[in-house]
């Protein structure tokens, strides 16, 4: 395998500002990025545990170092890809937060040969087969987590199957490594309000640390004790028992995050900067050439209370306009509008004139965008830029 580093970012010229780049493109606005990892830091450090960030959202090798604690990680990946792509530019500690399909494992135990401690995560006895099986072929013992179901939402062992856990983890420690367990609070995204989400946070601690423990009587290790949404890391009282959080999207937050009080509106960091092409003032619209080919199909806010369309629309200065939607999308044109019951009206906007679109989830834009534009505050000069990648 040839891990080569993809592009680096890129300090632009002084002139360069958010009316002179070729729209749509997407903007980072770096200070409050800063805040957003700063506060989560400063509450897991309260809690006595230590933050793995999440890189899918970022996949971004610039983005990766401010959030890491160190360059060479911990991290956690969502694909292989990003796990060649982040070794290739020094992580060396990287967790692979999908059930393994047992024909990755080839990759897999080319990252590990080049001494980077990649972990795997299963939820199945016929997976722990399979690493079992790679590790024997492989002459390395290929380190795995066992996924926890804590609410049912997608992936993992119920914590009260002992049979199917134990036998997991027998496989494992016999044949490759048993690293620990690991869950995902994804109810979470649910919303609720602040007792909702410290009751998924707590049934979160309690579904690994009683696997954990139920390892543990069986004379199997049990290091790594992970858990990780970015709702239940901001919400969690107490976390006892666990080694690690989990967390990703905090960095740069979203309208879904914001719709279930995550954060403010005034805390997300990305954005889609677009330009007024034209108007159809008899339907009370405003088209832009942001259209869903960069803000992403995701309509994740349609279930909360309030429906932020395609997009909140702010001015160029990052400001959000009051009840100001992208309320609908082609491929390459965007319709603002006003939201529907609102009395708000639509802003004097000239063709040529330029606005930025908060997204409803941060993943599903940013992966629409091939490198983030970055600006600081109100400021609108562009003072780098920050290569993106995707795939798998």
């Amino acid at each position: 395998m040839d891990l080569t580093t993809f592009n680096p970012s890129t300090r632009l010229a002084a002139t360069t500002t958010l009316a002179t780049l070729e729209t749509p493109c997407l903007v980072l606005d770096a200070d409050r990025m800063d805040r957003n990892i700063t506060r989560l830091r400063k509450r897991l450090d309260g809690l006595g545990v230590s933050l793995r960030p999440h890189l899918k959202t970022a996949k971004s090798i610039d983005a990766a170092r401010r959030v890491m604690s160190a360059p060479e990680g911990p991290a956690t990946v969502s694909t292989l890809k990003e796990a060649e792509q982040f070794a290739a530019n020094g992580v060396r500690d990287m967790i692979y937060a999908v059930g393994i399909a047992p024909a990755k494992l080839a990759r897999v135990v080319e990252l590990r040969a080049m001494g980077i401690d990649l972990v795997v995560v299963l939820d199945t006895v016929e997976q722990a087969q399979a690493v079992a099986e790679a590790s024997r072929n492989a002459a390395m013992r290929i380190p795995a987590l066992i996924e926890i179901d804590c609410d049912g939402h997608r992936s993992g062992v119920v914590p009260a199957n002992h049979t199917e856990l134990l036998e997991i983890g027998q496989i494992l420690a016999a044949g490759a490594e048993l690293r620990g367990v690991l869950t995902h609070a994804g109810d979470s995204y649910k919303g609720g309000g602040v007792e909702a989400q410290q009751r998924y946070a707590e049934a979160e601690r309690l579904a690994v640390v009683e696997a954990a423990q139920l390892l543990r009587s069986a004379s199997l290790a049990c290091p790594v004790v992970s858990v990780g949404s970015t709702p239940t890391a901001h919400h969690a009282k107490d976390l006892t028992g666990v080694t690690e959080v989990r967390a990703g999207v905090f960095v740069f937050f979203d309208l879904v995050m914001a719709g279930i009080g995550i954060c403010q509106v005034d805390d997300i960091a990305l954005s889609v900067l677009a330009t007024v092409i034209g108007h159809q003032r008899e339907k009370g619209w405003i088209i832009t050439d942001g259209g869903w080919m960069s803000l992403s199909r995701d309509r994740g806010t349609s279930k909360q209370t309030v429906d932020q369309g395609y997009g909140l629309v702010c001015d160029i200065d990052g400001n959000a306009y009051r009840d100001i939607i992208v309320a609908d999308a082609n491929q390459e044109h965007g319709i603002i509008a006003v939201r529907p019951g609102s009395d708000a009206r639509l802003p004097d906007l000239a063709v040529g004139d330029r606005v930025r679109i908060l997204p409803n989830h941060a993943c599903a834009t940013a992966a629409q965008h091939e490198a983030y534009h970055v600006v600081r505050g109100r400021s609108h000069a562009v003072e780098a830029r920050w290569q993106r990648f995707g795939g798998w």
